[in-house]
């Protein structure tokens, strides 16, 4: 079970902090740090954030949200082995020839250690101050991921309804075979069946309460698995050509078990504060190495 960092890039914002984390993570063995997205919130949030059960997201106009990719940047330049990945990246608010040159590049400058996670966005407010329809997300982020593909494929040629070009050619490309892996992530039924369409993996972020599974969730995460197997099935794809990974809270051997049970390839855990990350990451690498 590989284990990492997510809300990382909201936790870590300075370059102190960036350090501090990449040392102890690299030191217990730690596989990943995850960053997240908004690029700008509104004020007063009216749109239902899906991972918590009162649908609301507390605190989130006073936090600290560093770009992503330009924090996986700056991570990329002072570690060495750690995995660096975005849970998620909101595809449909980005030209994806651009997503497609910066991604390339942080692999290609990162020695191969990029993962890019992609999700379709649930705040509204967002995406309609940056002139993206709400209603549109889901095919932008189908076309953009085809057109990503296609750049770091070779010559590219796109003629979709959101994004047309001819015969364009963008370098670098990524280090990785195969190029860098897209991961979907997002809890609906249509995040699990765009994971086995068009994903290298599949990332289910959980609940927000403190543990992965509550009342009810544990059948939705279930269920999910199941939808992205059968329209795995349907494709005529190998379901095990998917990662999963799923967020945790406090990991335990049961829980372990119970993922590993379900195909969960990797565990995302809250990124402690700096003052507490070796009392809190030392033990959790020491729970996964005790597993063999």
């Amino acid at each position: 079970m590989k284990v990492g960092l997510m809300f990382a890039s909201s936790i870590y914002t300075t370059a102190e902090d960036c350090a501090a984390v990449v040392e102890v993570a690299e030191e217990v063995g730690l596989e990943s740090l995850w960053a997240v997205e908004h690029v700008f919130v509104p004020e007063t949030i009216t749109s239902p954030y899906p991972y918590t059960a009162d649908g609301q997201l507390a605190g989130v106009a006073d936090a600290v949200l560093c770009d992503p990719v330009v924090w996986l940047a700056f991570v990329a330049g002072i570690s060495r082995t750690l995995r660096l990945a975005t849970g998620i990246m909101i595809l449909p608010q980005r030209h994806p020839a651009y997503v497609a040159k910066e991604w390339a590049t942080l692999d290609r400058l990162s020695g191969g250690r990029a993962i890019l996670g992609v999700g379709i966005g649930w705040l509204e407010e967002e995406m309609e101050a940056l002139g993206i329809p709400f209603a549109e997300r889901a095919a932008r982020t189908d076309e953009s991921i085809a057109a990503i593909r296609s750049l770091w494929a070779g010559t590219s040629t796109v003629d979709g309804r959101f994004y047309r070009w001819g015969a364009m050619i963008s370098n670098p490309r990524p280090s990785q075979p195969g190029a860098v892996p897209i991961v979907v992530g997002g809890h609906a039924p249509a995040a699990a069946r765009r994971a086995a369409r068009v994903g290298d993996g599949f990332f289910w972020p959980g609940n927000l309460s403190g543990r992965i599974h509550v009342p009810g969730e544990e059948d939705k995460f279930v269920a999910a698995l199941r939808i992205m197997r059968e329209e795995c099935d349907r494709l005529g794809r190998d379901p095990g050509e998917i990662e999963v990974t799923s967020g945790g809270y406090a990991l335990t051997d049961e829980l372990l078990d119970e993922l590993e049970e379900l195909g969960v390839a990797r565990v995302v855990v809250p990124s402690p504060p700096v003052s507490k990350l070796r009392a809190r990451l030392e033990p959790l690498a020491e729970l996964v190495r005790s597993r063999g």
